[in-house]
């Protein structure tokens, strides 16, 4: 029998609570189901997967939270594992923007998402701590208020803006941690160091993106890290043989590329119900 939002949610909770895991980011239903089949435990979607597969730029507020919970629902539904969402801003600059996203994702499917303080624009990238923190505590009511897990997390977005600036980063996130958010995040960190004092200096699990200061998951274990993720890297991975092989096609008119690419069958496998 398929596994229920409520067991889903417990083992999701369980994973962040019994030491560092990976978790990848699928952008379809298609990416889920093969990141599934390679023994991932959980899956988080990607905001900038996303907009790339429908053709627009990340980061542009050109994504509404119509188009991310129809995304999430066709990766929910398309394996048995936990899912949670990068849900950006909460789709609005009020706290009950970011409490509705939460509701809407959970009856999505569900059982985990970030609300983030970046703007999506403007003259300020990020909010004030003061009103970021009212978004996170309105979107931590909501989690907290479901009949089952969810675990919610709060991400600083200083770093990816040009704001390299840790004490506030730290500050922001120990505000996040206060007002219920029971993941932190601040994408971008640059140094082992800069990771370390996010680590020692909140008492909530600690995700961090693969690749910071070039540091593998071994390391980002040894850090105390409990949960890695890898963004968009994966779409730009894809993407980036697939263009590899549209060059050779528009440009030398061969096909040469075939033998790298993966077997029709083996794909038809790995799409076939179960």
């Amino acid at each position: 029998m398929p596994a229920s939002q409520m067991e889903k949610g417990r083992a999701f909770r369980k994973l962040h609570e019994s030491g560092c895991f990976v978790i990848p980011n699928p952008w379809d239903a298609g990416s889920a189901k093969l990141l599934a089949g390679l023994g991932f435990k959980a899956l988080a979607t990607t905001s900038a997967g996303l907009a790339f597969a429908l053709g627009e730029p990340d980061g542009a507020a050109r994504i509404g939270r119509a188009e991310t919970i129809a995304n999430v629902r066709a990766i929910v539904a398309a394996t048995d594992l936990p899912v949670s969402a990068d849900l950006e801003d909460g789709f609005g600059p009020k706290p009950e923007d970011a409490a509705e996203t939460i509701r809407e994702g959970a009856a999505a499917g569900l059982v985990g998402g970030s609300i983030e303080d970046s703007t999506r624009g403007g003259s300020e990238p990020v909010y004030e701590i003061g009103r970021a923190t009212e978004r996170v505590r309105a979107a931590a009511e909501v989690a907290k208020g479901l009949p089952f897990p969810f675990m919610l997390a709060g991400r600083a977005e200083n770093y990816l803006h040009g704001r390299p600036d840790i004490a506030d980063t730290i500050r922001r996130l120990q505000a996040y941690q206060e007002a219920g958010a029971d993941l932190l995040y601040a994408p971008g960190l640059r140094t082992r160091e800069e990771i370390a004092s996010v680590v020692t200096s909140v008492d909530r699990p600690v995700n961090v993106l693969l690749g910071a200061g070039g540091l593998t998951v071994a390391d980002l274990a040894a850090l105390g890290v409990r949960r890695i993720s890898v963004g968009g890297t994966l779409y730009r991975a894809a993407i980036g043989g697939f263009l590899k092989a549209a060059h050779v096609l528009a440009e030398q008119g061969v096909a040469n590329f075939a033998p790298d690419a993966t077997p029709h069958g083996e794909l038809n496998k790995s799409f076939a119900p179960r």
